[in-house]
């Protein structure tokens, strides 16, 4: 696939602080990528040095091939999508729609047709004489989105779009601009710290912390890969604790010894473990019992009940659709391919 952006070795300062910390990565053409951290992260920074709104201390970013670094803003093949929205309350829908394409000074029956497909596009054929304050949540963060496609920009830049909008509605509008991104063929860069919105919805993914990319890889891989605990304890929900790899596939933590389809590591070389809490199976003790441990507490999450099981050295999250009532004695199993082994972080 051709790469329509690449950062590299992205340095950012602000005074004497390190934002980011040598950045580099690939965007396909037509890929939805997220970029995807706690606050502070640095990844609204990455988006904005993209944009063109800041400016790298040190590094390259290309756009199709070509070094972009001293291109103001206005003239980058791309549109941002903000979280405010930052629409004009004294214009109507179509008008807001129409501003960019009106500095432009292009005529106006093009102006009136890009309109109306851009209306199309997202869903809000009829209300382009409508007030933005008439509007909901869900619809004004699309009219942001047909303001900037009504541009053609090769690059949509967004965000945190969905941070104002109720839980709900919000997910609706996961699936909308995913689906809307596949319609409409381009590429999406997205900002975000929900790791649900990030999983539902990129090809994609670049986990950062502290100006560092942690990992990048695809919803599948960042979540049943992590590279380290960071990753492990950021996305989704995980067990994750120390024990020993003491040779390829062989498994020792709680002074019990586990197959594993782990490999590559020094002999009785020291690891972190990370088992999610849906992997964790719950039986009745029996003889074979390696690891036993008491429900400790029992909630009920709609699809499944999420339980905690206390052993001796560990407190372990099991999600199970089968109930183990509180205070029930269990045996905790887990399959060898359910392990995930991590090199201890330096």
């Amino acid at each position: 696939m051709e790469n329509i952006v690449e950062l590299k070795n992205i340095n950012k300062y602000f005074d004497e602080d390190q934002i980011l910390k040598d950045v580099s990565f690939e965007v396909e053409k037509n890929e939805f990528l997220t970029l995807l951290g706690p606050s502070g992260c640095g990844k609204t920074t990455t988006l904005r040095i993209i944009a063109g709104f800041e400016t790298q201390t040190s590094g390259d970013l290309l756009f199709s091939g070509e070094i972009i670094n001293n291109l103001p803003p206005h003239k980058r093949k791309l549109n941002t999508v903000f979280q405010s929205y930052a629409l004009f309350p004294h214009l109507d829908v179509g008008e807001n729609i129409a501003f960019g394409l009106r500095i432009k000074k292009i005529k106006e029956e093009v102006i009136t047709e890009k309109v109306n497909k851009a209306l199309e596009i997202v869903n809000l054929k009829g209300l382009e004489r409508r007030k933005i304050s008439q509007l909901s949540g869900g619809q004004q963060q699309r009219v942001a989105i047909a303001r900037a496609l009504v541009n053609e920009p090769e690059v949509l830049l967004l965000d945190e779009p969905l941070g104002a909008l109720d839980l709900k509605l919000r997910k609706e509008m996961q699936t909308e601009l995913k689906k809307l991104q596949k319609e409409i063929g381009i590429t999406f860069i997205y900002v975000t710290h929900d790791q649900e919105e990030a999983l539902t919805m990129s090809d994609k993914i670049i986990v950062m912390n502290q100006g560092i990319i942690q990992q990048i890889g695809t919803p599948v891989d960042i979540y049943n890969e992590p590279s380290n605990v960071f990753v492990a304890d950021f996305i989704g929900e995980g067990n994750i604790f120390s024990g020993t790899m003491l040779d390829d596939f062989i498994l020792g933590f709680s002074g019990k010894i586990f197959d594993c389809v782990d490999k590559g590591f020094s002999k009785n070389e020291e690891v972190d473990i990370v088992v999610r809490p849906e992997d964790v199976k719950l039986r009745e003790v029996s003889e074979k019992t390696k690891i036993k441990g008491v429900v400790t507490s029992v909630i009920f999450k709609g699809v499944h009940y999420e339980m905690n099981v206390s052993t001796d050295d560990f407190q372990w999250m099991v999600h199970s659709t089968k109930l183990y009532e509180n205070g029930q004695e269990v045996s905790v199993e887990i399959d060898p391919e359910s392990f995930h082994v991590m090199k201890k972080a330096e």
